[in-house]
């Protein structure tokens, strides 16, 4: 029988909670039935295990991190709705660590099925992108540059590596810049 007052949606917020303190990697059961003052085997009761878990809580993250983007490029196109999605992203990345480290996680396809996320997430990114009259492949193609992009930049500054005096969203600012200067003449992409 579930301990009174916990829920899976209870052990979740708590997982993302702990991961923003203490890295999305040292999130175990363990923690979370210490954080909870009960035994581990309280929490099998809401999840199977740390990869459903683990799931639960990339989903989460993810999630929360489309809805900031989704309001930040709500009613804007182009280069305005790129800087917006990129600020959005960059914000909650370094906001939420180990939230931001649980979206990057692979997930099993069988265990993320039904979920909105992933969903809202395409819509969101490719809807900013046809702006630029990308189709597929060129679509997919300018996400993975999107993403590796923004988790690159994101990834180093929270790890401190940039160390030049130039303003580090300065830096960030002509990234941007830059993409937009190559998704608006993107390689191959038929313009007509």
């Amino acid at each position: 029988m579930p301990r009174a007052g916990l829920s899976a949606d209870r052990v979740v917020t708590a997982a993302v909670e702990l991961a923003d303190e203490v890295g999305f990697e040292k999130v175990t059961l363990s923690a979370l039935a210490r954080r909870f003052g009960v035994k581990d085997a309280s929490l099998y009761s809401h999840v199977r295990n740390l990869q459903e878990l683990r799931t639960r809580m990339a989903l989460r993250a993810g999630a929360e991190q489309i809805e900031e983007i989704a309001r930040a490029v709500a009613g804007r196109a182009g280069k305005d709705a790129l800087a917006a999605f990129a600020g959005a992203y960059r914000a909650y990345a370094l906001r939420h660590p180990g939230r931001y480290a649980a979206t990057q996680i692979r997930l099993d396809p069988a265990l993320v099925a039904g979920s909105p996320a992933p969903r809202r997430t395409a819509e969101i990114t490719y809807g900013m992108l046809r702006a630029y009259g990308l189709t597929e492949p060129d679509l997919t193609d300018a996400v993975r540059l999107l993403r590796s992009t923004f988790h690159g930049y994101c990834a180093l500054e929270a790890a401190g590596a940039f160390n030049d005096p130039r303003d580090v969203r300065a830096s960030w600012d002509k990234a941007i810049e830059a993409l937009h200067v190559a998704l608006s003449h993107w390689p191959g992409a038929d313009r007509s």
